[in-house]
C-alpha cells in the first residue's frame, strides 16, 4: 500500500470536489464518477455512502476493491478498504467539521452510513 504525500492530504482535505469510480466487473474499466463527501483522518482519506451499503458506487468499491478518484485536481488508481470501529467517530467529527452547516450532515453521521465508511488508499 502507498501513502498520500502530504500535499495530497492538504488538496483532497480542503476540496468539497471528490468524485469516486470503482472499477466495473472487468476490473479495469472506471465506472461512472460519483461525487461524494471525503475528509482526512489520521492521514488517511475516508468516504461514507450516503445511500448506505446499498449504494451502487459502495457495492462496487467492495466487489472490485479498486477504482480511481478525482479530487483537488487529484487524478488516481486507489484501492477501496471497509472501515469499521472506533474510528468512525473520528470520521463523524472530521464530517461535522468539514461539513458543518449542511441539511446533509446528520444522514452523513449516521449508522446507515458509518457501516459504509471506506479508505480510499493510493495504488
Amino acid at each position: 500500500m502507498t501513502a498520500w504525500t502530504p500535499q495530497q492530504l492538504e488538496k483532497i482535505g480542503s476540496t468539497d470536489d471528490f468524485h469516486i469510480s470503482p472499477y466495473r466487473g472487468d476490473g479495469t474499466t472506471p465506472g461512472t464518477p460519483t461525487w461524494i463527501w471525503s475528509v482526512v483522518v489520521d492521514g488517511d482519506v475516508y468516504v461514507r455512502a450516503y445511500n448506505g451499503t446499498a449504494s451502487r458506487w459502495h457495492r462496487s468499491a467492495m466487489t472490485q476493491r479498486a477504482g480511481q478518484i478525482r479530487a483537488g485536481g487529484i487524478d488516481a488508481k486507489v484501492a477501496f478498504t471497509p472501515v469499521d470501529g472506533e474510528i468512525n467517530d473520528r470520521i463523524d467529527a472530521a464530517y461535522a467539521k468539514k461539513y458543518a452547516g449542511s441539511p446533509y450532515l446528520p444522514p452523513m453521521i449516521s449508522t446507515r452510513t458509518r457501516a459504509a465508511t471506506v479508505r480510499v488508499d493510493p495504488r
